[in-house]
């Protein structure tokens, strides 16, 4: 098999081999059978067409019909960012400019998700922007005094059994330690500056059709008056890719960052505006072509 046809499938399959290999001989043999069934992939289902794109809280319309709860400070950048977009512009979405999603858009799921279970370690593995693995630990470790801040946060986790019959039917999550820029969804609902994100889960199979996952997920924010809490529902796909989509933006990227503007490329392959009025980039240090 050619290596551009290895996917996240065999990552997956190597995760498991090695985590696996990794137990003492003495060590008990794991039962899985005590872990929901997450096997496959995940898709969320959207509803179209979006100004913006698929919105955060999927019952509810886009953009402004969101209902964020934003401070009025951050109310006021979300506006502006809306301002932005409709001149032309990308507003906050960090994904315009080639850059990860980071959390909480990653579980938005565009493209399809894999879950891989281990029993000190779940590895959820969104098909975004960039190769996302989040790393879930569920061995009840502590939090380290000091994170390195990153787009997908640290994650600690634990399985619960709810119903008492002996298995596993939920995975809570905690993710902290981020850095930016994030937003929450393609219209730029904003999240702080500063960064001090906190992100809690609860992902469980649907208790009437197991062919359906919901992720219960809760954003504490600074940007926001109150913790916002929303239910991601994904569909497990009858048919798995056997490939997964290769989304690398980075080819035939049209929005170019200079400065704390955002122009685009034009199909002709020159620097054109994005918005009516928009002032050319500062060319100091391009020799200036005599007319």
């Amino acid at each position: 098999m050619p290596l551009r046809m290895l996917d996240h499938t065999f990552v997956a399959a190597v995760a498991l081999t090695a985590g696996l290999l990794a137990l003492p001989a003495t060590a008990d043999v794991i039962d899985f059978a005590k872990y929901p069934d997450l096997k496959g992939q995940w898709l969320r289902p959207t509803r179209g067409p979006f100004v913006h794109g698929p919105p955060w809280d999927t019952s509810k319309p886009e953009g402004r019909g969101q209902q964020a709860p934003l401070t009025n400070e951050y109310q006021a950048i979300y506006e502006a960012n809306l301002a932005d977009q409709a001149e032309g512009g990308p507003g906050n979405w960090p994904g315009s400019t080639c850059r990860g999603h980071g959390m909480p858009a990653v579980m938005a799921v565009f493209q399809p998700m894999e879950i891989v279970i281990l029993p000190d370690i779940t590895y959820i593995m969104p098909n975004d922007v960039h190769v996302h693995v989040r790393r879930v630990f569920t061995d009840e470790r502590e939090w380290p005094k000091t994170i390195q801040p990153s787009f997908l946060g640290l994650s600690h986790g634990r399985w619960i059994d709810e119903d008492g019959d002996g298995r596993y039917d939920t995975l809570e999550i905690e993710t902290r330690g981020f850095k930016g820029p994030r937003a929450i969804d393609i219209s730029g609902i904003p999240l702080h500056q500063d960064d001090q994100t906190v992100i809690k889960e609860r992902i469980s199979l649907d208790k009437t059709d197991h062919n359906l996952l919901r992720d219960e997920i809760t954003v504490i924010d600074n940007a926001l008056t109150r913790p916002w809490t929303v239910t991601q529902i994904y569909r497990r796909l009858p048919n798995p890719q056997p490939v997964w989509v290769e989304t690398e933006c980075a080819e035939g990227q049209a929005f170019v960052q200079i400065g704390k503007e955002n122009y685009m490329l034009s199909a002709d392959g020159y620097l054109m505006p994005t918005k009516r009025g928009q002032v050319p980039p500062d060319l100091r240090y391009f020799k200036q072509m005599e007319k």
